[in-house]
């Protein structure tokens, strides 16, 4: 080792740094150590699973730099996790991680469909939207945040309420026979709302 690093190393700066690194480490280790699949992982490959955790991130962030690949991995990240927590918790007993995840499902299954509305031009006038769709997704999906159920009670819900009213409100006709006057009173009734 070159005397020049040997200084750098030994630098107070570079020595809190190493340990501050090494503290979130331990930390990010102490986490995903809760996830069997990691472990396992971990035990097979000899790999860190810290190392394996970041290393998938920092792809997953290369990716979506590449626009051509930048939707499968949004679209990678919007169900891979979540397909796998969904089936362990509905082999789990309790059902609080349940309604989680159908209703993680209801909003992505909403946003996807309305996406494939407009998706030519929100990629025209926001360039980086599946940078910012990853973040969103990763914010539903994330139980620290709970944004699914944030979105579907602030959102969704008062939305689907209002359509459901609406159409249970009893507005029938039972005129079978159509005049002039029922039409006019129908584009009333329509309109008046």
């Amino acid at each position: 080792m070159s005397s020049a690093q040997q200084k750098v190393q030994q630098h107070p700066a570079f020595q809190q740094a190493q340990a501050k690194a090494n503290y979130y480490l331990a930390q990010l280790d102490k986490e995903l150590s809760r996830y069997p699949v990691l472990v396992n992982l971990e035990q097979r490959t000899q790999v860190p699973k810290a190392y394996a955790f970041i290393g998938a991130v920092t792809l997953l962030t290369l990716l979506h730099f590449v626009n051509a690949l930048a939707a499968p991995a949004s679209n990678l990240i919007g169900w891979g996790l979540p397909a796998y927590l969904s089936f362990k918790a509905l082999e789990s007993p309790g059902h609080d991680d349940d309604a989680q995840w159908l209703t993680y499902w209801i909003i992505f299954g909403f946003f996807n469909f309305a996406e494939g509305f407009a998706l030519r031009a929100l990629l025209y006038y926001f360039p980086w939207y599946f940078s910012f769709k990853t973040l969103f997704i990763l914010w539903l999906q994330l139980p620290a945040f709970r944004g699914a159920q944030t979105a579907y009670y602030s959102v969704l819900k008062p939305v689907l309420v209002n359509l459901s009213h609406r159409a249970n409100s009893g507005r029938t006709f039972s005129n079978d026979t159509v005049t002039a006057e029922g039409l006019r009173d129908r584009v009333a009734t329509a309109t008046s709302e």
